[in-house]
């Protein structure tokens, strides 16, 4: 069976925005100009709802619920209600299927669903502009050790070059001014 053959050009997969691909060419172009940023969910909420006052509140107090309620003591509050609505059904306590159940059923599903889904809208903007950032970073990295390297390399071919010249003096017992003996 053959096997695909890879190019080393190969198309991008993910769609960047403009100033993403204008920032990543800048830092693959001038690397050591580049300054690494940091973005916080805080940066990156205005995006979202917007830098107003009633932006940064839906936006903090989504986070904030989204992390609340990813807590195991969510999860037991969670579960005490449920097994208070089970034992309700079970005793044929209708106060307490209706309070505990219409907590359970109405307040969790209709409030705070949404109230996770921003949270979590919030959170996913942070961390997608962090990995630009973070891939701009990197790639400046990346080019800062391609230029070493090279250099590196240059240096290599000189030393092999000074060596090849030592070699040849020495081959014809020539001395360097200041030492008693031959090269080598």
């Amino acid at each position: 069976m053959e096997q695909p053959k890879t190019s080393e050009h190969r198309a991008e997969r993910r769609i960047s925005s403009k100033e993403h691909r204008a920032a990543y060419q800048a830092a693959k172009d001038a690397p050591a100009e580049h300054k690494p940023r940091l973005i916080t969910s805080r940066s990156v909420a205005p995006e979202v709802h917007g830098a107003g006052p009633v932006g940064r509140f839906n936006s903090s107090l989504a986070v904030s619920i989204t992390s609340g309620i990813g807590t195991m003591w969510a999860a037991y509050i969670f579960a005490v209600i449920g097994i208070t609505s089970l034992v309700g059904a079970l005793t044929n306590n209708l106060t307490l299927t209706l309070v505990a159940g219409g907590i359970s059923s109405y307040f969790l599903q209709l409030v705070l669903l949404p109230i996770i889904i921003v949270g979590q809208n919030v959170i996913s903007a942070s961390q997608d502009a962090r990995a630009e950032a973070d891939h701009i970073t990197l790639s400046t990295l990346h080019a800062i050790n391609v230029q070493q390297l090279q250099m590196l390399e240059q240096q290599r071919e000189m030393l092999l070059q000074q060596r090849a010249v030592l070699d040849l003096l020495q081959k014809k017992g020539i001395t360097m001014p200041g030492t008693t003996d031959s090269i080598g």
